[in-house]
């Protein structure tokens, strides 16, 4: 026999905006940003479709918010931080996060409208390369040149690996039908994914984003002693 406490029912957590987005989050980071339908929100949620148009007026409210919230997780500059060291701890929170929700880059990037948290993002990051010495002119190319790394890298992280259950298969798969006399560079850096890392090795994306800081460091001196 069930016992008094089993057979209490649970109270329901009160629908909200914010329930409704974060169930969209998970639905997306779970089965891509296609799995994503109002049906199948509602019925995660245990509701009716229509009841979530008392939160959201519509698809696009709810791609905008869930941008939003993902963003808002981006950790941002502090405005009296060294602009080197924050941007650089920026971009890789940045690249993390997007990482975590393979489908955001594409949406922030394409999305219906621009988010609050993508323009307290961009702001904070035009404003660290400011307060860093960096013209106005020179901070829009530093800018891009930051944004196109951090979107394109996890745009191309989040495409080659998708449906790659294990990396070292198809590279060893790979290898074996690479002719490796014809091709040595290619098999060389191939390679180079069966290899063990060093602790201290980062990754590629900070590798290029250390590239991107230290040029951006050498123009901004220079301008300075030509000043």
């Amino acid at each position: 026999m069930a016992s008094q406490a089993d057979s209490v029912v649970q109270p329901r957590l009160p629908l909200s905006r914010e329930r409704v987005l974060e169930a969209a989050i998970a639905l997306a980071d779970e089965g891509g940003i296609e799995s994503l339908t109002m049906r199948r929100l509602a019925q995660e949620l245990g509701v009716e479709a229509m009841t979530l148009y008392y939160y959201v007026a519509n698809k696009d409210e709810i791609l905008g918010g869930i941008v939003d919230l993902v963003v808002g997780e981006i950790e941002l500059p502090a405005p009296d931080a060294a602009w080197k060291p924050a941007i650089r701890k920026t971009a890789l929170s940045a690249y993390d996060v997007l990482l975590r929700h393979p489908w955001a880059a594409n949406l922030v990037l394409s999305g219906p409208t621009m988010s609050q948290a993508r323009v307290r993002y961009m702001n904070s990051l035009l404003g660290s390369l400011r307060h860093g010495g960096f013209s106005a002119e020179e901070t829009d190319h530093a800018y891009h040149a930051l944004d196109s790394h951090i979107m394109g890298f996890a745009l191309w992280e989040v495409g080659i690996m998708t449906g790659l259950a294990n990396l070292g298969d198809l590279v060893t798969t790979f290898l074996q039908e690479l002719d490796v006399d014809a091709y040595p560079h290619l098999a060389e850096h191939a390679q180079q994914h069966l290899k063990e890392r060093s602790p201290d090795d980062e990754g590629s994306f900070a590798f290029g984003l250390d590239l991107i800081l230290d040029g951006l460091e050498r123009i901004r001196d220079t301008a300075s002693a030509n000043a």
